[in-house]
């Protein structure tokens, strides 16, 4: 397993962006997922990255949010832009000793950091 070290988290106004790091040695073998647990729900899975560097998102965040990895830096980014109340929760990234794909489902992935909280309010 990692040791998943996230950054970013804050408090926010809608319509404000935020940016979420996610880093550890060798995370640039392992498909990586962001996840959030928002007050009420169930933790939803919000994008993920192959280490190919496909990419998915879920529908809620889709053009909005953009995922990208920098291999150099071991590190996993989550641009979150025209954040909404909704976006409130906190969020975890994950990662996965996985060759191709990646996954919105959070079984799969076994490696988890302790989660940046993300406050989008005026």
């Amino acid at each position: 397993q990692l040791q998943l070290v996230e950054s970013g988290g804050g408090l926010v106004q809608p319509g404000g962006s935020l940016r979420l790091s996610c880093a550890a040695s060798g995370l640039n073998f392992h498909a990586v997922g962001w996840f959030r647990r928002v007050p009420g729900k169930d933790r939803e899975g919000v994008s993920c990255v192959s280490v190919g560097r496909s990419t998915y998102y879920a529908d809620s965040v889709k053009g909005r949010f953009t995922i990208s990895r920098d291999n150099a830096k071991s590190t996993v980014f989550l641009q979150m832009n025209n954040l909404k109340p909704e976006d409130t929760g906190i969020y975890y990234c994950a990662a996965e000793d996985r060759a191709f794909s990646c996954s919105l489902s959070s079984p799969t992935y076994d490696s988890w950091g302790q989660g940046t909280q993300v406050v989008v309010s005026s």
